[in-house]
C-alpha cells in the first residue's frame, strides 16, 4: 500500500504489534502469568487455544522479545502448521532448528502456529521431538480448537484460552492507533468496525486502514461498505419480516444482501446467530430460528448453494409462523 508521498505504508497490524506482554490488549490475566514466566526465566511449554485474532501470535513474538532481546530473531523460529502439515516438517525442520547453537541462552524457542492442522502423526512426532529437546526447546502451539491437538501434547503444556476481545479494549485500541495516524472518524464508526470485528483485533485495525484510504471520515458507512458487512438493523427487519410471516419482503431484504451488496451467505448466517438475542421475539421463536440456522449452516459448510439455503431458512421460519 503506498502512501501521499509514493512510498510504502507498513500495515497497521504490524506496525502496531506490541512488543511487551503488558501492551497487549484485552488478555491481563493472560499476560500476568506470562510474564511470570519470562521474568523467572522458566518458560514451560504454551498452548494458546482461541479464535483468529486474538492475540495469540502476538504473545508469542513478545515472549520471544522479552527473553532474547535484540537476538530475538535467531533464538525464535515461527511455523505455519496450515502450510506444513505433514510429519517431515517436524521431523526435519524442527529438530535442525533446535539442534543448533544457540548463543548463550538456555533454551529456544519455536512457535508452532496453527497447530490444530497437523495429522494425528505429525502430533505424535511432535510429541516426541518435545520430549527429546526439552533441556534446550521451549515449544508454543497456538490452535483455533484445542479439541483437536492430542492430549498427550495438552498435557505437555500450560494451556491459555483467549477468547474473543471485548468490544470496549477493541474501541479503545482503535481509537488510539486513528489518533496517531491522524485518521478522522465518528464514535458511530468506531462502534461499526467493532461490531465488523466481533473480537478479532486484527480485522478490527485492518478494517480501520482500508476505510481510512479512502480519504474520508472514518464514519458508519464508509465501514461497512469497506467490511461487506450488513448493518444489525438490516439483519433485523429480514429476520423479524420472516418471523411475522411475510416471506416476500424477507427475501427482497436478502436479495439486497447477497445479489447488491455481494455478502457471503456464512456472513449472513453469522450476524443472525450473533443477533437473535437482541431481537424482539419469543424465547421460542428465537429456539426456532436457531434450529434453522444450524441446519443451514451446517449444508452450506459442506457445499450446499448459499442462496438456497438462505432462502430455506427465511422461507421454514416465515411457514412456521404462519401456523
Amino acid at each position: 500500500m503506498a502512501d501521499a508521498a509514493g512510498g510504502r505504508q507498513e500495515i497497521w497490524v504490524e506496525k502496531y504489534r506490541p512488543d511487551r506482554l503488558a501492551d497487549v490488549v484485552g488478555h491481563e490475566s493472560i499476560t500476568e502469568r506470562l510474564e511470570s514466566y519470562v521474568a523467572r526465566d522458566d518458560l514451560p511449554h504454551l498452548l494458546f487455544a482461541g479464535p483468529a485474532g486474538t492475540g495469540k501470535t502476538t504473545a508469542a513474538v513478545a515472549i520471544a522479545k522479552e527473553l532474547y532481546g535484540d537476538d530475538w530473531q535467531e533464538n525464535f523460529m515461527e511455523l505455519n502448521a496450515s502450510d506444513e502439515r505433514g510429519i517431515d516438517v517436524v521431523r526435519d525442520r524442527i529438530k535442525n532448528f533446535a539442534r543448533t547453537s544457540f548463543g548463550g541462552y538456555d533454551y529456544r524457542v519455536i512457535f508452532l502456529d496453527e497447530a490444530d492442522a497437523l495429522t494425528d502423526d505429525a502430533q505424535s512426532a511432535l510429541r516426541r521431538t518435545m520430549e527429546q529437546f526439552s533441556e534446550n526447546t521451549r515449544f508454543v502451539l497456538s490452535c483455533n480448537y484445542s479439541s483437536k491437538i492430542i492430549d498427550p501434547i495438552q498435557s505437555r503444556c500450560a494451556v491459555f484460552r483467549f477468547s474473543p476481545i471485548d468490544d470496549d479494549a477493541v474501541a479503545a485500541h482503535l481509537a488510539d492507533i486513528a489518533d496517531r495516524e491522524g485518521v478522522e472518524y465518528t464514535e458511530a464508526g468506531v462502534d461499526a468496525l467493532v461490531y465488523a470485528a466481533d473480537g478479532d483485533m486484527r480485522r478490527a485495525i485492518n478494517a480501520l486502514q482500508a476505510a481510512s484510504a479512502t480519504g474520508d471520515v472514518v464514519d458508519e458507512e464508509t465501514v461497512y461498505a469497506i467490511t461487506a458487512t450488513a448493518r444489525p438493523e438490516e439483519i433485523e427487519e429480514m429476520v423479524t419480516e420472516a418471523l411475522d410471516g411475510d416471506f416476500t419482503a424477507a427475501r427482497s431484504t436478502l436479495d439486497d444482501l447477497v445479489s447488491h451488496r455481494g455478502l457471503a451467505g456464512s456472513d449472513i448466517i453469522d450476524q443472525v446467530h450473533r443477533s437473535v438475542w437482541s431481537f424482539d421475539v419469543d424465547d421460542e421463536a428465537a429456539v426456532r430460528l436457531l434450529d434453522r440456522l444450524g441446519e443451514a449452516d451446517y449444508r452450506i459448510a459442506e457445499g450446499a448453494n448459499e442462496r438456497v439455503q438462505l432462502e430455506a431458512l427465511l422461507a421454514s421460519v416465515a411457514l412456521q409462523a404462519g401456523e
